[in-house]
Formats: structure tokens, sequence, C-alpha cells
């Protein structure tokens, strides 16, 4: 029953934040994201929600592919590739305008049909490293959104 619970969570968490509508409305109170490679941790629904809204609309404009989708017992975990335009700073880089795209992971925790834990698998070092290559190839910069 708990895989059924965390596949319909999932499934209509990640319909939102394609469609960008509200998905911090699956998030519990409590919720945790831990970017996995560097270690930082957000924690609040509304904090973990505005975290993942300036990712996807200011620092990029950017919307998941999802490549597959894993169920088991209050577990989710999600493969997919990230692929968006930069659009804001990121990692002390202004904003180029460069189209990135990076694979990723994240391991979701479900219980009481919301998402109590996110541990994003995101390559920190491919993103900056791309948004390096295009800053030193002159690229211009685009304005960053208001």
């Amino acid at each position: 029953m708990a895989e059924n619970d965390a596949r319909e969570v999932l499934q209509a968490y990640l319909g939102a934040l394609r469609d960008r509508s509200d998905f911090g409305r699956f998030f519990a109170p409590d919720v945790r994201w831990t970017t996995m490679e560097t270690g930082d941790q957000v924690v609040g629904r509304d904090a973990v929600r505005d975290f993942i809204v300036a990712f996807h609309t200011q620092v990029f404009d950017a919307r998941p592919e999802v490549i597959n989708l894993l169920f088991g017992d209050g577990t989710a975990i999600l493969e997919a590739r990230f692929v968006g335009t930069h659009t804001g700073e990121f990692a002390g880089i202004p904003p180029t305008g460069t189209q990135v795209v990076a694979p990723y992971c994240v391991a979701y925790d479900v219980s009481g049909g919301l998402i109590t834990a996110l541990r994003a698998y995101l390559p920190i070092t491919v993103l900056r490293a791309q948004l390096a290559e295009a800053s030193a190839a002159g690229r211009t910069a685009v304005p960053a959104p208001r």
C-alpha cells in the first residue's frame, strides 16, 4: 500500500512541477531537501518549494525530463535530465543564456501522502563547468528575470 501511496504522490507532484503549479502541497511541513554533492540542506515546506522554484525559474528556465520512476515502500527514485537555460546567477557565474543539460536522480521519502525528504543527486560541478565554458567563450549574458 505504501508503494501505491508513493506512486500517486510522486506522479501528482511531478505533474505539478512540470506545469509550474502548486507542487508544494505535496510536501510535509518539515520536509528536507539535501543536495548530496554539496551536503547543502533546505528544511520546511515553503523553503523547499521556494528553493525548487528559484532553481527552475530564476537561476534557470528549466523543467525536468523524466527518464524513469521507481517506487518502493514509502520511497521513490526519479531518474531525469535537467534541461534549461541559464537566466540567473549560479555558482558565481552571471547569466549566460546557455542551454544546460545534466542527468540527475532524486530519492524521495513519502509518508502519510506527503513527501518528507528529497535527496538530490544533481551534478552541480557539471552545471558549473557548462556555464564556465560558455562564460569563457564570451557568450552574451541575458538579463535576469524580474
